[in-house]
Order: structure tokens, then C-alpha cells, then sequence
């Protein structure tokens, strides 16, 4: 696993100014190999500013040989339908929202600085590959017949979709309905990056564990990840950590 990548670095690099904790054995032997790592942003989530971006590109770079950063842009206009907008104005929100993400990743790869190694993708670009279709029938299969992993998926739409709840609301069905369907877009990347990619292995990282992550990386039965998907919780270090999981990672 390459230390350091040649060239410019137009953004500082602190090794230690982010934490990594492979969810399972598997996912931290995946984050060893320092293959790829993929980087989801989805539109309205204000935790991936350029600045952050930037941050990830440059920090992922001293473990991994490539990153690739998917935009999720996919039935973002049917969420906003759910919550009672006109079909014209759901549309014009979401494509305000889908290019003000892509503006943000943009100016964070440039900041990063020149670097070799680092491709940005709006997942609407992979609707038509065959391994993306593969396996988006195969989420929206397990959405309708495996119970363990709907009860999973259905917790993280809630948690998707309360950001434009208010406090104290539920989803109602459509909006559940609308969130399940973004989150089967996005599976497919969670589930065999390297058949989407063509990369050996991958990491998918988030900054937060998501209630999908144990069905897909720690059962034994039903769907799940592909021997060469990880998934790794990705966060920036505490100020007294000294040096974090990452560390452990690099001394392996």
C-alpha cells in the first residue's frame, strides 16, 4: 500500500486528521490491499463541503491507489414529489440541488490539487451498465422478499428522510416509498464496486455506520456484499486521539 502519492498538493495532508474502522475482519484485510476507495456524496448532505472533499481526496490518497467519487443524483425529484411539491417545481429543486453537489464536489477535487488517480461519476451514468442493472434488481428483489433487509433499509430511509421532516414527524408511505427508492440506486456501489469500476477491491466509506452495513458485510445468508467490497466508517479524528485506527491500518 502506497505511503505517498508524487506531485502537487495544493491541500495539506494530515494522515492522522481522519479515522478509519473497517466494519468486519474482511473489510479491514480489503482496506490493507489500499486498492480503491469510493467516496458516495448525495445531494443536500452538508457534511461533504469542497473543503471536506478535498480533505478525503488528499488523506485517501496516503492509503489508496484510486478513489472514485459517486454523486448520487437518481429520484431525488420523486422525494420532493412525496413531500407535496408539483412534478415542475420537484423538478426544478432537484436539479438545483444535484448541481450545487456537483459544483461542491468540483471545487473540492480542484482544491485537492492535481492528482493522478481520482474520477468523479453521477450515479445516473451507470443506469445502462450491465452489472449496475444486475444488481439494482437484485436490491429491489431483496427489498420485496427478505424482511431482514427491508427492516435495514426502511431505518435508513427514515434516517435519510428525517433532514426534511419536521422534529417528531414519521414518513408516510410515499415518502418511504421515494427514500427506499433512492437507496436501491445507490446499492449497487455498496454492494460490488469492483464489478462497477473494474478495480480489484474497494472500500465504500461513510462517515457514519449505516443500519445496512451489517446485513450487507456481517450475515451469512440473503444479499450481501461481493468478496471484494468493504465498507469502512470514515470520520474526522477526535482532537485527543493521537493516532486513531488509521494507524493501525498503516502500521499492517
Amino acid at each position: 500500500m502506497r505511503e505517498t502519492l508524487p506531485g502537487e498538493r495544493a491541500t495539506p495532508v494530515d494522515p492522522t486528521a481522519y479515522e478509519a474502522f473497517p466494519f468486519s475482519g474482511r473489510c479491514r484485510e480489503i482496506w490493507r490491499r489500499g486498492e480503491h476507495l469510493l467516496i458516495g456524496v448525495s445531494p443536500g448532505n452538508s457534511y461533504f463541503s469542497h473543503r471536506r472533499i478535498a480533505e478525503l481526496i488528499g488523506w485517501g490518497l496516503e492509503f489508496f491507489e484510486r478513489i472514485d467519487i459517486v454523486q448520487a443524483d437518481l429520484h431525488v425529484e420523486a422525494q420532493y414529489e412525496s413531500f407535496g411539491y408539483t412534478p415542475e417545481h420537484a423538478r426544478r429543486r432537484a436539479d438545483k440541488e444535484i448541481k450545487a453537489t456537483a459544483r461542491r464536489i468540483a471545487r473540492g477535487v480542484e482544491e485537492a490539487g492535481p492528482r493522478d488517480g481520482v474520477r468523479t461519476h453521477a450515479l445516473s451514468e451507470f443506469t445502462g451498465h450491465p452489472a449496475y442493472r444486475r444488481l439494482h434488481r437484485q436490491a429491489v428483489e431483496a427489498l420485496r422478499g427478505d424482511r431482514e433487509f427491508r427492516a435495514a433499509a426502511e431505518a435508513m430511509a427514515r434516517g435519510f428522510l428525517a433532514a426534511r421532516l419536521d422534529e417528531g414527524l414519521a414518513p408516510n408511505e410515499p415518502q418511504l416509498a421515494a427514500g427506499l427508492r433512492y437507496i436501491a440506486a445507490e446499492l449497487p456501489f455498496f454492494l460490488d464496486t469492483p464489478a462497477l469500476l473494474g478495480v480489484p477491491s474497494s472500500v465504500s466509506c461513510y462517515h457514519l455506520r449505516l443500519p445496512l452495513t451489517p446485513v450487507l458485510f456481517g450475515r451469512e445468508e440473503g444479499l450481501r456484499a461481493a468478496p471484494g467490497q468493504a465498507y469502512a466508517v470514515v470520520r474526522p479524528a477526535a482532537p485527543t486521539a493521537v493516532v486513531g485506527a488509521v494507524a493501525e491500518n498503516r502500521a499492517a
